[in-house]
């Protein structure tokens, strides 16, 4: 657990939702049985490197209900601090649904969130949070996507850890059933991403963004607007790195592992976040950083759950343990 008394060194910010798994596959209205959880692309980050040892703060807003009460202790039990978690007495909880899919397959999901706790976040959230201590912010493309309010909350988080020198990641986690139009996701996303020192794409993802089609291409992009480092998911094939992080522009394609089993691939691309972000703090190279996220990613889809495969660092040291070194 973390020390209460220090601020968090690391800052992330979402919605967390109570999540509902299948326990048996088949469609939704068929299903009897839910085993009972937590969702949401940031919180599993979040999550993800408070188990590697960092003291992540978590800002975001839940109901003052039995859901967020859930919330609460989960992600305090997983360490995280939540000092900058507020409950909403007007508004609930977010709910989410998930399919049990088979094969590999990518599980249908359904959201109840509209007019959630967290999408009613404004700046006035962050007005207690301690930006100096803050060394990295890590955010995404959901909370934008939520409200007018989030996405003001968005930039001026972005802005306030830019200003006092902390580095930002950005993953843009597209959510095209959020927004009114593919057009403003998209330069809404792309001017967040420009304001981020490392950007995470997936490759489809960054096709639309972009517009652009090769790896090569989606990275320049996003360099030549103002990010010092742009890793690219790839799938099984692995990571494109392209960046600025040694002093010179460099570019590695990064293999990925091999998994025998696919179980759920829901938190997939979150593990790979935790992979980069994890190994570029612990002063990691590029290509050491997308191979950790492959690894994680990797990891992270041979069980059943968002964040269920998640590394503590022990069990990362196993992973790494035998790993040739890179540059």
């Amino acid at each position: 657990m973390n020390d209460d008394t220090l601020a968090p060194e690391i800052l992330a910010f979402g919605e967390a939702m109570a999540l509902f798994v299948a326990e048996t596959p088949g469609a939704m209205e068929d299903v009897e049985c839910f085993r009972r959880g937590i969702a949401g692309a940031d919180t599993n980050v979040a999550i993800g490197l408070a188990r590697l040892g960092f003291r992540v703060g978590w800002l975001s807003r839940v109901g003052s209900d039995g859901f967020g009460n859930f919330i609460r202790r989960t992600l305090e039990a997983e360490g995280l601090d939540c000092r900058y978690l507020m409950a909403d007495a007007a508004h609930t909880t977010g709910l989410v649904f998930k399919e049990r899919a088979e094969g590999g397959a990518d599980p249908r999901v359904a959201y109840f969130r509209r007019g959630s706790a967290a999408s009613h976040m404004s700046p006035q959230d962050a007005a207690q949070v301690d930006f100096a201590a803050a060394r990295h912010l890590h955010a995404t493309g959901i909370p934008p996507a939520l409200s007018t309010s989030c996405r003001e909350l968005t930039l001026h988080m972005l802005d306030r850890v830019h200003a006092q020198g902390g580095s930002i990641s950005f993953d843009p986690n597209l959510r095209p059933t959020l927004w009114p139009s593919e057009a403003e996701m998209r330069d809404t996303l792309n001017a967040l991403a420009a304001k981020a020192d490392w950007v995470l794409p997936g490759l489809a993802e960054g096709r639309l963004l972009t517009g652009l089609d090769t790896p090569r291409d989606i990275a320049a992009f996003y360099l030549e607007r103002g990010a010092r480092a742009v890793f690219l998911k790839l799938g099984p094939e692995g990571a494109y790195y392209r960046g600025v992080l040694g002093g010179c522009e460099t570019e590695a394609t990064v293999p990925g592992f091999p998994v025998e089993r696919v179980v759920d691939t829901v938190g997939a691309g979150d593990g790979f976040a935790v992979g980069v972000i994890s190994a570029l703090l612990d002063g990691r190279s590029p290509q050491a950083a997308a191979r950790r996220g492959n690894l994680i990613g990797a990891e992270a889809v041979q069980v059943q759950g968002d964040m269920e495969g998640l590394p503590s660092r022990t069990r990362l040291a196993e992973l790494e343990h035998d790993l040739p070194d890179l540059p």
